[in-house]
């Protein structure tokens, strides 16, 4: 779910709470009422992170990365190794 969209559910919600109050003297049933939306839609959140982390596409890019990063950690060694021979090799000023 959009971040976007699931703000706009909660501010809605809220309105919506907020309109549904008989009297401003009961502040405690909005408060309530909100804490359950706010629950509502952490739940939600949390499933839609949930499916995105265990989708297949998700596990191949960890792969990837995985993969990629070995190689990347390969480079840097030797580049650092070819740097050391050049710092070497340059005449004391």
């Amino acid at each position: 779910m959009n971040a976007s969209l699931l703000l706009a559910l909660v501010c809605t919600a809220v309105l919506a709470a907020g309109a549904r109050a008989d009297t401003p003297d009961e502040p405690e049933a909005l408060v309530r009422k909100v804490q359950e939306l706010a629950q509502k839609a952490t739940a939600m959140a949390k499933s839609a992170f949930s499916a995105v982390h265990e989708s297949e596409a998700a596990q191949q890019a960890r792969r990837w990365l995985e993969d990629n990063a070995d190689a990347a950690k390969q480079r840097l060694a030797w580049l650092k190794e070819q740097l050391v021979q050049v710092w070497k090799r340059a005449p004391a000023a």
